[in-house]
């Protein structure tokens, strides 16, 4: 009897470490069969042993590095690698960036892709919520490849060394110590891709805040009009709970915070443990980016607010007095 394994492909944006999200796609990956990654550039000797420590065969990247146009050496360098390992399932993170590449790569493979994923069997049926999160939907690619974006949160990380790092305790009688995690080969593609794209002209980071990205967060504070454009509270909360700061499209468009911290169908898709909603209604477009969260909490001072329809734990009252309390009792906890 012969058995077949399914080779996934995991697309990684970063060459120094693993991110949260990275390990997420390396564990689910994990489950399917042997793992194979694709990086922009040549990936740092850390990365590497943090990759060996995930039993990944084979790292692709490009010949030259990642050039500054947008999206398409990244779709070019992934086919390359699909296509050379026989891939099964190609599994993405689940940011904008990534699911532009995953549209352009499934036209390039013929490929069936599933956005915002929750879940993903060993016999590669999907499961996503649809309809502003209000269907749970299970779903099969009818083509031989499969595109996934994961959805963050989504994945339990199992316990264990994250770099091949080595032991002095024997592991059997001879008294040899193990080997580390023997480390994947490094495989470069010389790619000519002349598709049009657009160029990077400049690049500039966010100044650092101390707060875990929204996208990985295990704890997001939302907020929305009824913060009247204070943010204050919700800040103190989500550095008491070691917290991302997310909002509603209104306090966006309202210029009270930036577009990267708009949460709904037209922001950022999350899916973290905790969820507190802070003077937001919670509308369907609202809850399309939130519904899936593990545990939702709603203050808002209209208790016939749609959010408290989904909330484990709705408070109504003023979130400018709530919240501090709230803030106040996590310190007193911690002593």
């Amino acid at each position: 009897m012969t058995t077949t394994t399914t080779a996934a492909l995991v697309v990684l944006g970063a060459t120094d470490r693993l991110r949260r999200a990275d390990r997420e796609l390396l564990a689910l990956a994990g489950t399917l069969g042997e793992t194979h990654v694709v990086v922009p550039d040549v990936p740092a000797d850390a990365l590497l042993g943090e990759l060996a420590a995930h039993a990944v065969g084979t790292v692709h990247v490009p010949q030259g590095g990642p050039g500054d146009r947008l999206t398409t050496p990244a779709v070019a360098l992934a086919e390359a690698a699909a296509r050379e390992t026989g891939a099964a399932v190609v599994l993405l993170a689940g940011t904008p960036e990534a699911k532009d590449v995953a549209a352009r790569l499934g036209v390039r493979l013929g490929a069936g892709v599933v956005t915002d994923v929750v879940a993903l069997d060993t016999d590669l049926v999907a499961t996503k919520s649809v309809l502003a999160g209000g269907w749970t939907t299970r779903c099969r690619a009818t083509s031989p490849v499969l595109i996934v974006t994961l959805r963050p949160n989504s994945v339990e990380i199992p316990a264990g060394p994250t770099a091949d790092v080595t032991t002095d305790v024997p592991d059997d009688d001879t008294g040899a110590a193990p080997a580390a995690a023997q480390r994947p080969q490094v495989r470069t593609h010389a790619l000519e891709d002349t598709v049009p794209a657009a160029r990077v002209v400049g690049r500039a980071e966010l100044p650092a805040t101390g707060r875990p990205a929204l996208g990985e967060a295990r704890v997001v504070v939302a907020g929305g009009r009824g913060t009247g454009g204070d943010f204050g509270p919700l800040e103190d909360l989500a550095d008491a709970l070691g917290g991302a700061i997310g909002a509603s499209r209104a306090a966006v468009d309202a210029g009270w915070i930036g577009p990267e911290a708009q949460v709904g169908q037209t922001g950022r898709t999350v899916s973290p443990q905790l969820y507190v909603s802070c003077g937001i209604s919670g509308a369907v477009q609202q809850r399309a980016g939130m519904q899936t969260a593990g545990t939702i909490v709603a203050v808002n001072k209209d208790e016939q607010a749609p959010v408290f329809e989904i909330a484990d734990l709705g408070i109504v009252g003023d979130l400018r007095k709530v919240l501090p309390q709230a803030v106040e009792h996590l310190r007193a906890l911690r002593g």
